[in-house]
């Protein structure tokens, strides 16, 4: 008896969710046909792939064994389908991505209708979510985060830089003059994302940790930025956020000469395994050919401030953090 493929995909799903029914599930198959499926692999390997329990399964040492063989497999099938024409080599099937809210909406959602067209065979589950997701558990594809990388048992690609400045309204500013130090910022109102409230910044003598304090956090960016803008305090703030403010001059930088020390960037992460579908590289693709390493979104940024009153004196120089490693 030959391996069916399709059951072969079924087990590296099982084995990546741990759960029959939402492997099946994303498969159209019932909870009762994708564990005869796994029954009926099992005989044709004589081998006991998964431990079994009411709530989950896990991979034995056969199943672990056999799962890089048939990652290898459907890795093997892709490219044969890929060398005997376009059509056959086209992603497809649904893709389920996680991605932050803000960044999400101002420049992921814009790009789904261009990569629907493009992509005819995808169909997207788009989530807009804050928290951190677990791949595995919550059966993500592919997770969109801004930010520096902490989980290592994840790959990772980098789709732009995530370039951010410390800045505030030019009434704030004007109302309580511009901080000249890191150290200065004891005195002021500062903006915090959630409990981060220690700042760091890169000065002549080396990283320098700030702790912070105001009247306001929040664990949505947005929030934070839009009260930024009304003069409530001062902040750090991504330039794909708040770009178009600086333009307009409805923002400024703030102790440029003491750039951020964070490393952070954005980056598509998915689980660590050898088979990757075509359907996530295209959207990789996709979303690194749009951003880059010059994003539009700092095109025609221009955070040097030649117009603001002498109280912003210090404000001169663009900030910037550098990408974070995986």
């Amino acid at each position: 008896m030959s391996l069916d493929l399709e059951t072969v995909a079924l087990f590296v799903r099982v084995a990546a969710l741990g759960n029959v029914s939402a492997a099946g599930r994303e498969r159209g198959l019932s909870p009762a046909a994708a564990s005869t499926r796994l029954t009926q692999l099992e005989a044709v390997l004589g081998a006991r792939l998964f431990h079994r329990t009411t709530r989950r399964v896990a991979l034995t040492q056969e199943g672990d064994i056999f799962l890089v063989q048939a990652q290898a497999l459907l890795m093997a099938e892709a490219q044969a389908l890929a060398s005997v024409g376009q059509g056959l080599a086209a992603p497809q099937g649904r893709l389920r991505v996680s991605c932050s809210s803000s960044f999400g909406r101002q420049h992921v959602s814009p790009a789904l209708p261009a990569f629907l067209a493009q992509y005819p065979g995808i169909s997207l589950d788009f989530r807009l979510t804050d928290r951190v997701v677990d791949l595995i558990e919550e059966g993500v594809d592919l997770a969109i985060r801004v930010g520096a990388l902490r989980d290592s048992t994840l790959i990772a690609r980098k789709l732009a830089p995530n370039r951010r400045v410390l800045c505030a309204s030019p009434a704030y500013l004007a109302a309580r003059g511009a901080p000249k130090h890191p150290g200065d910022l004891a005195g002021h109102d500062c903006l915090t994302l959630g409990d981060q409230r220690d700042w760091r910044f890169m000065t002549s003598g080396g990283a320098l940790s700030v702790r912070v304090t105001g009247r306001l956090s929040s664990d949505n960016g947005e929030v934070l930025r839009d009260a930024v803008v009304a003069g409530l305090g001062i902040a750090p703030k991504s330039t794909w956020d708040i770009g178009a403010y600086l333009r307009r001059g409805e923002l400024v930088p703030v102790l440029s000469a003491y750039p951020l020390a964070d490393e952070v960037a954005i980056w598509a992460v998915y689980p660590s395994r050898a088979f990757v579908p075509p359907k996530t590289h295209a959207l990789i693709d996709f979303l690194q050919a749009r951003f880059g390493p010059a994003p539009y979104w700092d095109s025609q940024d221009d955070t040097q401030d030649d117009t603001q009153d002498d109280t912003q004196d210090d404000t001169q120089d663009d900030s910037a953090a550098t990408d974070a490693g995986v």
